[in-house]
């Protein structure tokens, strides 16, 4: 691929607009994948599952993906891209720590590319800064779809949002615990009652899901606030707004994203989001959580500093304990906070469907 060319590709947008098109949909997620790094795979399949055909995944293959991940049915588990019937799109289906690319990935990707599929990642590592996808892309016309990439260059203007646009944000004790998951299934349960509410994605899962969105780890510091109020300003024609959030305002390497997407957003309701008998920060052994009543405080005071905000649920996370355990954990921390509380895997999301549409009935009269 000549200079210019690469040029071009490497200014060009990321390509987002596309991602909701594609229907016939390959997952590779690489040799020796660890479970708690496929998560993109399983929310594909989880809420795009009608058009995963199957997950590459040589280690597993010949289970079905219910079968190694809990979700998709009997969508099956391949060892190679030639095992995948027809598909138009190749997505990258893990988000390991750092997003980094691994080179058996990178080859299964080469192959995609030179038969001419799409190909989507969220990962670090960006698609087109490899000189062998850009090369092979020119050849077979495929894109490369780097969900992370982005030119957010504006900053936060403290704007005033529409008055009759509720925005609920969920926040969490840690990465991983569920809040993506939780404003997704938000989302369908106020949907199903007639409420006009929309999920906005501000990580590469939830855009590789919905289609567009905020990558808010891979915008420049400055700019996370306002690409974030941007997002709002863009969207706030709808009565409800369901902001993902990300990581913890506790977390020692992720703090930053957390306080921008609480400010960026100007939530006036929060959700808080944890997993049951987690004991320490993800990865960091030596951190201990927080009481779930110091982040209640922190979240309140933080977000109120940008706009009056107020908890009006819990999302608790119980895939570590069993379901009568999950019930007594329910209880206890509804006890303790005063709040509605429910397992949006097990239980569904309607007790939060209850809270958010009784915030909005208190705020409109």
């Amino acid at each position: 691929m000549n200079t210019a060319a690469l040029d071009s590709l490497k200014s060009s947008v990321s390509g987002l607009e596309t991602i909701s098109k594609y229907r016939r949909i390959a997952i590779a997620v690489g040799l020796d994948a660890a479970l708690s790094n496929s998560k993109t795979a399983m929310s594909l399949l989880r809420y795009r599952g009608e058009h995963c055909l199957a997950v590459i995944d040589p280690a597993h293959c010949g289970k079905t993906t219910q079968e190694l991940y809990g979700v998709g049915g009997n969508t099956p588990v391949v060892a190679s891209l030639s095992d995948v019937d027809t598909p138009d799109a190749l997505f990258i289906g893990i988000s390991p720590p750092g997003g980094q690319m691994p080179e058996d990935l990178s080859l299964v990707i080469t192959e995609g590319v030179q038969h001419g599929l799409d190909v989507v990642s969220g990962l670090h590592d960006f698609l087109v800064d490899n000189e062998v996808f850009c090369q092979e892309a020119e050849r077979s016309g495929s894109l490369l779809i780097d969900v992370r990439r982005n030119q957010h260059r504006k900053t936060a203007t403290c704007a005033d949002f529409r008055p009759g646009c509720l925005r609920i944000h969920a926040v969490g004790q840690d990465c991983s615990v569920g809040k993506m998951v939780t404003m997704l299934e938000l989302e369908r349960g106020l949907q199903k009652r007639q409420a006009d509410a929309k999920f906005l994605a501000t990580g590469q899962t939830g855009i590789m899901v919905v289609g567009n969105g905020v990558p808010v780890d891979c915008v420049v510091s400055d700019f996370v606030n306002g690409a974030v109020e941007e997002l709002v300003l863009q969207n706030e024609q709808h009565e409800i707004l369901l902001i993902e959030g990300q990581g913890s305002i506790t977390h020692p390497a992720f703090s930053a994203v957390t306080l921008g997407l609480l400010h960026g957003c100007a939530p006036q309701g929060l959700i808080f989001c944890y997993e049951a008998a987690r004991p320490h920060v993800k990865g960091l052994p030596h951190v201990p959580l927080k009481t779930l009543e110091r982040y209640r405080e922190l979240y309140e005071q933080l977000a109120s500093e940008r706009f009056p905000a107020e908890f009006v649920g819990v999302a608790m996370n119980g895939r570590n304990i069993s379901a009568a355990q999950g019930e007594i954990e329910k209880q206890q921390v509804q006890e303790l906070l005063g709040l509605p509380v429910c397992d949006v895997y097990r239980d569904g999301p309607a007790v939060l469907v209850d809270a958010v549409l009784g915030l909005k009935e208190r705020m409109s009269t």
